[in-house]
């Protein structure tokens, strides 16, 4: 009898044990679990915010360039923001002789001098999938203190309702001025923001900074 009570007891010994042992690996296993599912869920959240920000809505840069200067800072506000691109650009385009305001016969001169002559015809004033574009940034040189007139077919032509519109203008010397209200009278929808001026060659730090501030 005493052998076999000897035996019942190192068996349920045993038996008690083993339970614990199982026990121990079932919580480190499942802690270990629950560690990594926490990070994978930080990580996930992380993407979910950046996608976030980035997809935040969709970016559009309209610009005219006369020569160069404006489409230089496009195509960098462009990569700044995954933006889409879109170049006005005039049935007849400006040649250099066209675009040399000191002379009163120049094209520009005589558009300055009639306003009747501004009504540029544009190869295109429609953009593909418009209405999904919610900030669109809008470039172009100054003209004699204001925006160059093939700007306005685009404006008068396309309804910016629910847009955040931005202009951004090139200029050796002048300011932008009025340009962007001038610009935003003539649409007559949107939320049109303050502008700002570049020179030719801006870096893209420097226009990086302007739309972080924005």
């Amino acid at each position: 009898m005493k052998s076999k009570r000897q035996i019942s007891v190192f068996l349920t010994c045993i038996m008690t044990l083993g339970l614990l042992a199982g026990c121990g690996t079932n919580s480190s296993n499942r802690s270990a679990t629950d560690h990594d599912s926490k990070i994978t869920n930080t990580e996930n959240t992380e993407e979910a915010a950046e996608t976030a920000s980035i997809d935040g809505g969709k970016t559009l840069v309209v610009y005219y360039s006369a020569t160069g200067n404006t489409k230089d800072v496009a195509e960098k506000i462009a990569k700044i923001t995954g933006g889409d691109l879109f170049e006005i650009e005039p049935v007849e385009p400006y040649t250099d002789d066209d675009l040399d305001w000191t002379k009163d016969d120049s094209r520009v001169s005589k558009e300055h001098d009639d306003e009747s002559l501004r009504d540029v015809a544009l190869v295109s004033t429609t953009v593909d999938d418009w209405d999904s574009y919610e900030t669109v940034y809008i470039g172009y040189p100054i003209w004699w203190g204001i925006a160059a007139w093939p700007v306005d077919n685009f404006v008068k032509a396309n309804d910016f309702t629910g847009k955040t519109v931005i202009p951004f203008c090139t200029a050796a010397s002048s300011g932008i001025g009025d340009s962007g209200n001038l610009l935003e009278e003539m649409a007559g929808t949107g939320d049109w923001k303050d502008g700002e001026r570049f020179r030719g060659g801006t870096s893209e730090s420097d226009i990086r900074s302007w739309i972080e501030g924005l």
